[in-house]
């Protein structure tokens, strides 16, 4: 029988002891809460209180995913995750023709301060945490977010949250880019610098490997592409005149967890303590803030199987385990139907309620990192740590991030892995239940949630009247002065937000934008 190997590519074998292990293991583990935090950033972890559990939704109008995220913090949920739909993730307005089609379909149609006000109508801004998984024009949604706290009263210094923002991942493995990479990390630099003012208690990015783990990152490609990419932000933000100490602490990931769970939970420790040292040693951070590696989980859509879709119900609660084993700050569970179309709210609860089990029914929150001195798992932290420290320097050898995603180089890694696995799953040497193995002749009828395409023409009708009813020249000048930041040095998000403030639409500030940075266009490489 062929010898297991992780996801990675490590042997794994049958059994581990001491031996495996290194000499100053004890000091590489240390103590919850403490440098190289692997054991956890916290010292007593889930033993005071759960991960934070989140439910990603956004469908269709603001009224209907408003409506949802009512259902879920009625069932429980701690935080919202707004999906956007791709016009707004590009920054384009529903009226816009690029935009045809694509309408409320996999998130939220935003376009404007009035559809935030109606994402959010009655729930209280300053007792949530919100993250909104957007990218390039994540500032612009930021800014409508606090726009309408500011409306209902609540100051920038109660809002607690995540924008992803984070572009350089987008050049790696997902594509919703808008500007060229170096105007892209101006943006986010300017991000970090106004939410120290403005929104200081709000987490400016969410470094993100979720996305290139599903293009096909192994996960030691996982964790090195991405704290490779945090390194660049760091570096930006600090030729911006940011002191380190002054940004970091609001740094946070977003990662994957697979079924593979001794290596996600190995995947995750290893993550901390490569982040902690190079914050303190490569960068000279003080704040034992901003050594911590703090990030949110998603179970892995990609392992999400159409056929026999209630075989993912397992899947989901695998993976979450992992999450929580690994020492996550936030999950989400995807739901079971999310392979064939939007969750219904059924499936949405459903997923909630695998977080609540694995919360309230288990002892996981018993102790805190109950894998630590584990064999097994300590020897796969050591061989990811030390294999992703090798694929970080291959990174850094083209110059910066930036250098290596305009050589294409991360692409290129992700997209043989994922070859190779697809490969994997053909030839039937990869298990996949229910789909190469163990499948049934007829599949059970299921009706999936369907979003009603008359959505694109109501949000058109919608855009018309808010142009019609505002002040335009008003709009005009503000955009105005947002073109003039970017053709400078000002910190582009005060003008956004004025803009913003007299209804200027996402599109419109994001062609302000445009006309000054440009878009980014990828080199076709054969």
């Amino acid at each position: 029988m062929a010898q297991r190997k992780t996801e990675s590519g490590f042997p794994v074998k049958p059994v581990y002891d001491q031996s495996d292990l290194p000499g100053d293991s004890d000091k590489r583990v240390g103590r919850p809460g403490e440098y190289p935090y692997t054991r956890g950033v916290y010292p007593t972890m889930y033993t005071s209180r759960p991960w934070t559990m989140r439910q990603y939704a956004g469908f269709g109008t603001a009224t209907e995913s408003n409506a949802r995220y009512h259902q879920l913090l009625e069932h429980g949920t701690m935080g919202l995750s707004v999906a956007f739909d791709l016009p707004t993730q590009m920054g384009y307005d529903s009226d816009d023709p690029v935009a045809h089609g694509e309408v409320g379909k996999v998130g939220v149609a935003i376009d404007s301060l009035a559809d935030m006000k109606t994402l959010f109508d009655g729930i209280p801004l300053d007792k949530v945490s919100t993250s909104m998984t957007i990218n390039a024009p994540g500032s612009v949604l930021l800014l409508l977010y606090q726009l309408v706290a500011e409306e209902a009263g609540i100051p920038g210094s109660a809002l607690n949250g995540t924008i992803q923002n984070d572009i350089l991942k987008e050049y790696i493995a997902r594509g919703t880019y808008i500007f060229p990479p170096k105007p892209s990390l101006r943006l986010v630099a300017d991000t970090f610098a106004y939410c120290r003012r403005e929104v200081p208690k709000w987490n400016t990015i969410s470094i993100s490997g979720y996305h290139m783990a599903e293009a096909g990152a192994t996960p030691v490609q996982e964790i090195a592409f991405t704290l490779a990419n945090g390194v660049d932000y760091v570096r930006a933000a600090i030729a911006a005149g940011l002191a380190v100490d002054d940004f970091a602490p609001r740094l946070s990931f977003f990662f994957v967890a697979r079924t593979t769970l001794l290596e996600e939970v190995a995947k995750f420790r290893a993550a901390r303590r490569i982040w902690a040292r190079l914050m303190r040693e490569e960068f000279g951070a003080q704040d034992p803030k901003s050594m911590m590696l703090r990030f949110h989980t998603q179970t892995a859509g990609v392992q999400l199987t159409a056929q026999q879709p209630e075989v993912n119900l397992v899947r989901v609660a695998v993976q979450g385990l992992g999450a929580v084993l690994g020492g996550t700050q936030s999950l989400h569970t995807n739901s079971y139907d999310e392979a064939i179309a939007l969750p219904t709210e059924k499936a949405a609860r459903l997923a909630l309620r695998t977080q609540q089990v694995l919360a309230y029914e288990t002892d996981l929150t018993a102790t805190v990192d109950p894998f630590a001195g584990s064999y097994v798992v300590e020897a796969m932290t050591d061989e990811i740590e030390t294999e992703a420290l090798a694929l970080m320097e291959r990174v850094a050898s083209y110059g910066s991030s930036v250098d290596a995603i305009e050589a294409g180089f991360q692409k290129n890694e992700i997209e043989t892995s994922a070859y190779r696995v697809a490969q994997e799953i053909d030839s039937g040497s990869r298990v996949v239940v229910g789909l190469n193995r163990y499948t049934i002749a007829e599949e059970e009828p299921y009706e999936p949630l369907r979003v009603d395409p008359a959505i694109e023409a109501a949000q058109a009708k919608r855009l018309a009247a808010i142009r019609e009813s505002r002040d335009e020249a008003a709009v005009q000048a503000a955009l105005a002065e947002v073109r003039s930041a970017a053709a400078g040095t000002e910190n582009v998000l005060y003008p956004m937000r004025e803009a913003l403030r007299a209804y200027a639409t996402v599109g419109e500030v994001c062609n302000a934008l445009r006309e000054v940075w440009g878009v980014y266009h990828p080199v076709e490489r054969f």
